[in-house]
């Protein structure tokens, strides 16, 4: 059987992805427990203020990454209830909503999808207050899930 140039070209492209720009395909299908450490210097109660990621468990979280909280704290009998967006920087980023008691700092955060490296990012993580007076805990599960990239993006 001969193979020509066309029928060893359209195997080579049957095994090949084709993939946007800083997305991985390799996180796709991924899951597992998550643990973020973080430190919310930057946090004033007021929209747009910040924590950052001390350490987490997973590489698309980096050390540095920053968590920004849309809506002020204080809202009375809740505490916070926030849209967030977790920045890793150069496009990762993750969004998604936290709520935390006032009383006890107890809380929940999800994450529902994410750009980049965060692409199919999704999140349910309990937040638990500083025990050592400075950071903050996230323990729970992830998993990212295979997002629809058509490429070349329409225009």
């Amino acid at each position: 059987m001969r193979v020509t140039r066309i029928t060893a070209l359209t195997a080579l492209l049957a095994g090949v992805a084709v993939v946007a720009p800083g997305t991985s395909t390799a996180t796709f299908g991924r899951s597992g427990f998550l643990r973020v450490t973080k430190e919310c210097s930057g946090f004033t109660d007021q929209p747009g203020s910040h924590c950052t990621v001390v350490s987490a468990n997973i590489p698309e979280i980096p050390a540095g990454a920053k968590i920004y909280y849309g809506q002020p704290a204080g809202i009375p009998g809740v505490g916070m209830d926030s849209n967030v967006v977790l920045d890793a920087g150069k496009g990762n980023k993750a969004v998604g909503r936290c709520t935390l008691d006032e009383a006890t700092g107890v809380g929940i955060c999800t994450f529902s999808d994410g750009t980049g490296r965060l692409a199919g990012f999704k999140a349910r993580v309990d937040v638990s207050p500083p025990t050592d007076g400075v950071n903050w805990k996230w323990h729970g599960t992830y998993e990212f899930e295979s997002v629809g990239i058509s490429w070349p993006w329409p225009r």
